[in-house]
């Protein structure tokens, strides 16, 4: 099979051919559709994330068709369209995978980081850690679902029942979040980088309220804020457009550092929090909400050989949506 290789950190993807894997007793084996192209790719070549595996095959929204299976795997059949999201395995035995947190599990596995991910024509994968995909979506509409949307989701969550929420960072996961809330009938305040007119104009497009450069001042008070930008930057900017009582929620797996800010700007009980990984559970309800509400997904697509630059324009902020590799 084709296969786009990380062999070290801060260095370009090679094409690669690689033996096709064989499935464990618990694994589907997956030809590979399409998969998505994430920041948190990027974090895994910048060396932001420490210890990948290497050499790697990147790539964690994957949407393929079972063509093999492991002798245990009866949840899934030949044929079946799935997606396998960023969280690949947990260890199912320690205190917060027994308590509905396996997205803290302490000994995971990531699918694109510790596990070869979808930049291939094919993936193993463990069967309990895969979905159905909804059949509204195209492979390559389907595959931001997996990662953009799944985040976004639980990070939408964490904002409780905000009904003015602001979202920084109007990218892949933005784009997918902004359009379930307002569904919801909240009312979206988009922030875009400094000057990104084409960005404010395409959130407004899908939805949000107002659209503004995220240093500004949004028209009234934010019950709560979401950030996708890895900007650390953004959380006392945020803080200080929130009423009090209201959360900031920072979505992103990799931020740069927070600056020193004064504690009046936290305080009336405003609070920052993390969202980190993904349950099984987000993913079920939330295909099923995606699917049941006609969410769109925007996408820009590449072939396989071209992921390169396809993380390029991602770095640059030239994708409108989300970036997918499309297999032959």
């Amino acid at each position: 099979m084709k296969a786009m290789l990380l062999d070290s950190a801060n260095s370009q993807l090679r094409l690669a051919e690689l033996s096709i894997p064989v499935p464990k007793e618990n694994e589907v084996l997956l030809k590979v559709h399409a998969c998505g192209v994430c920041r948190t790719d990027m974090h895994v070549i910048d060396g932001e994330l420490p210890n990948p595996k290497l050499p790697l095959i990147l790539g964690h929204e994957v949407i393929g068709v079972v063509v093999d299976k492991g002798r245990n795997v009866h949840k899934f059949t030949i044929g079946q369209r799935l997606g396998v999201p960023w969280l690949g395995h947990t260890c199912g035995h320690c205190g917060y995978c027994t308590t509905k947190h396996e997205n803290l599990c302490d000994n995971p596995q990531f699918t694109g980081y510790t596990l070869n991910g979808g930049y291939a024509e094919y993936i193993v994968a463990d069967q309990h850690y895969c979905f159905l995909i909804p059949e509204i979506y195209s492979d390559a509409e389907a595959a931001p679902l997996l990662c953009a949307g799944l985040i976004g989701y639980r990070a939408l969550l964490a904002a409780g029942d905000a009904k003015r929420l602001g979202i920084y960072g109007f990218g892949a996961a933005a784009h997918i979040i902004a359009q379930v809330a307002h569904h919801q009938g909240r009312k979206v305040f988009a922030f875009t980088k400094p000057g990104d007119v084409a960005g404010q104009r395409f959130a407004l497009e899908l939805g949000a309220s107002w659209a503004g450069d995220s240093n500004t001042q949004p028209p009234e008070e934010m019950d709560a804020a979401i950030i996708f930008a890895p900007v650390g930057a953004l959380i006392p900017e945020a803080l200080q457009h929130i009423t009090k009582g209201g959360i900031v929620v920072c979505a992103g797996i990799h931020m740069s550092d927070i600056p020193q800010f004064p504690y009046s700007t936290l305080w009336g009980e405003r609070s920052i929090r993390s969202i980190a990984n993904l349950t099984r559970q987000d993913g079920e309800e939330f295909l099923a909400l995606v699917s049941k509400i006609g969410i769109k997904t925007e996408i820009e697509t590449f072939p396989l050989s071209a992921a390169n630059e396809a993380l390029q324009r991602l770095r640059l902020g030239k994708v409108r949506g989300a970036a997918v590799l499309v297999m032959n």
